[in-house]
């Protein structure tokens, strides 16, 4: 599977992806509770300035959670080559191609003059 020319170009536009928008996770699963609670505070806060009540202060946090999760989460990004599809649709397009399961477990970014690093590495499971 890994030497086909699907999956091949798979991996390279996520690579390209990765190294475009810099995800920070993959998944809304992956993202940490500690992590959430920070972004929602942050949210909360910044809702709250703004002078609108306690309900819509929860509904501005729920649709700013949305918005993180678009930006941070690999698979909810809106592809770099269309952006009008999210990344995990382009994955499903390559599985209903050929057949196997493909799902990204991890990936690293490497950024030249830092030490952080986030490559992509795709990984099947047939």
């Amino acid at each position: 599977m890994a030497r086909t020319a699907d999956f091949q170009g798979l991996v390279k536009d996520l690579s390209m992806h990765i190294a475009a928008s810099d995800p920070r996770f993959v998944d809304r699963d992956e993202v940490t509770e500690e992590v959430l609670k920070e972004e929602r505070e942050i949210y909360r806060q910044q809702a709250k300035a703004t002078g609108k009540p306690e309900a819509v202060v929860e509904k501005i946090v729920a649709g700013k959670m949305e918005k993180f999760y678009q930006e941070f989460c690999l698979l909810e990004q809106p592809f770099v080559r269309d952006p009008s599809t999210p990344v995990k649709e382009v994955i499903h397009a390559v599985i209903a191609k050929t057949g196997e399961n493909i799902r990204v477990r991890r990936f690293v970014r490497f950024v030249l003059g830092q030490g952080d690093a986030r490559v992509a590495v795709a990984r099947t499971t047939a």
